[in-house]
Order: structure tokens, then C-alpha cells, then sequence
């Protein structure tokens, strides 16, 4: 079995969303002996955003007539779409920033989402590709927006999430949730224990799956 650690906060060692999905690798591996973990750390070395030389280009396809330039972006999207697609699990730290993603974890999405590889487009509509794996993402926020429709309506986080990686055609997608991090510090150790607590509690339950369930 193949995980993919994936980082993405820029707090570095302040990180709750780091902390999370160390602990969430960490119990997975116990529970899955001779898991092989690789590793990308978004914050150290995020890819950069699309622009006209990294949109629409294959590794392989007529690299004569790409730049030099053009190359080693598309280069760039063969190796992060390709490291995607050889795991069965991923697991992502995704903390809320301005309402949304950070920006490094976008540039990481827009990377991999790949027609032909991680989706394609046929005459009943978009089909994902990437289906088969498992999906868990560490959910961190410095503020409460579960418990209220307002709340809910402002997160542009998991509810995206959830939306992209079904796109790819991945239907096990599961959020460990630490919100209202910036609330006090007892909010903040609620917080972090009760998704403590949900990890044990979910990784003992994928442990327990059959394997086919777990990983394709």
C-alpha cells in the first residue's frame, strides 16, 4: 500500500493541520504494516500556478516543439499527477485560509487535475479516473463554521475538497476537523483532542475494512 502525505499550512512547527496528519500517518501505519509513505511538503516546495506554459501540455508529446521552459513545467505536472495516481491513500492537511485553500494546495489540485488522467469528459458528462483510493484530509480553523448555516455558507475548504476529489472520481473522502483554533486556548486543546479522538476512531475502522475497500 502506497500514502501520500501531502502539507500545505505555512506555519511550520505552530501547525495544526501538520500535527493532524502526522498523527493520522502515524496511526495509519501502525495499523497497516509496510505501508510506504511518500511525502510533499506544499509550504517547501509548492508548484507554481498555472500559466500559459504549464496549461494543456503532456510529458512525451512532441517535446521538440516545447520551450525549455514549457518542458520542465509540463515535467512538473507528470511527476505530481503521477505520484498521485500510484497512491491509495492521501492524506491532507488542508487548514482554512481567507475561507478557502491555501493557495499552494490549489496550485497542487490544478497540477494533477488532468484530463485523461485523473477525469475525462464523455457525452453523459465529466467521469473521474482516480478512483479507488482513500482520501483524509485534516481539517484546521481558527474560527467555528460547522455549527451554523452562515458558517457553512463561508467555508470555501472542505466543502471544495469534497467536490474536486469527486470529480476525480474518489467517493471515500473523509475530514478530521479541528475549528475554533484561535478561540482561546482551551478551544483550541477541545479542539485538537476531539480530532485526536476522531482519527483513532477512523483509522481503526479503515484497519478493520476489507482491503479492496481500503486501496485499488
Amino acid at each position: 500500500m502506497k500514502l501520500l502525505h501531502i502539507d500545505s499550512s505555512v506555519l511550520g512547527d505552530n501547525s495544526v493541520s501538520r500535527q493532524l496528519t502526522g498523527h493520522i500517518v502515524a496511526q495509519w501505519v501502525a495499523a497497516h504494516p509496510g505501508t510506504v509513505v511518500d511525502y510533499l511538503d506544499l509550504a517547501e516546495n509548492a508548484p507554481s500556478h498555472l500559466s500559459i506554459d504549464s496549461l494543456g501540455f503532456r510529458l512525451g508529446a512532441q517535446d521538440a516543439t516545447l520551450s525549455p521552459v514549457q518542458q520542465r513545467e509540463n515535467a512538473l505536472s507528470e511527476a505530481l499527477v503521477s505520484q498521485f495516481l500510484a497512491a491509495d491513500v492521501i492524506v491532507v492537511g488542508a487548514p482554512l485560509y481567507n475561507f478557502a485553500i491555501p493557495s499552494q494546495l490549489k496550485a497542487w489540485i490544478d497540477r494533477v487535475a488532468q484530463a485523461g488522467r485523473t477525469f475525462k469528459y464523455t457525452e453523459k458528462g465529466p467521469q473521474g479516473l482516480a478512483g479507488g483510493k482513500t482520501v483524509l484530509v485534516a481539517s484546521t480553523r481558527g474560527g467555528v463554521y460547522s455549527t451554523s448555516d452562515a458558517g457553512r455558507a463561508m467555508e470555501h475548504q472542505e466543502s471544495y475538497l469534497q467536490t474536486v476529489f469527486g470529480f476525480f472520481g474518489i467517493t471515500d473522502v473523509q475530514f478530521v476537523r479541528a475549528e475554533g483554533l484561535a478561540m482561546g486556548e482551551d478551544a483550541k486543546a477541545a479542539a485538537v483532542a476531539g480530532a485526536q479522538t476522531q482519527i483513532k476512531g477512523l483509522v481503526s475502522v479503515a484497519a478493520n475494512q476489507p482491503r479492496a475497500a481500503v486501496a485499488a
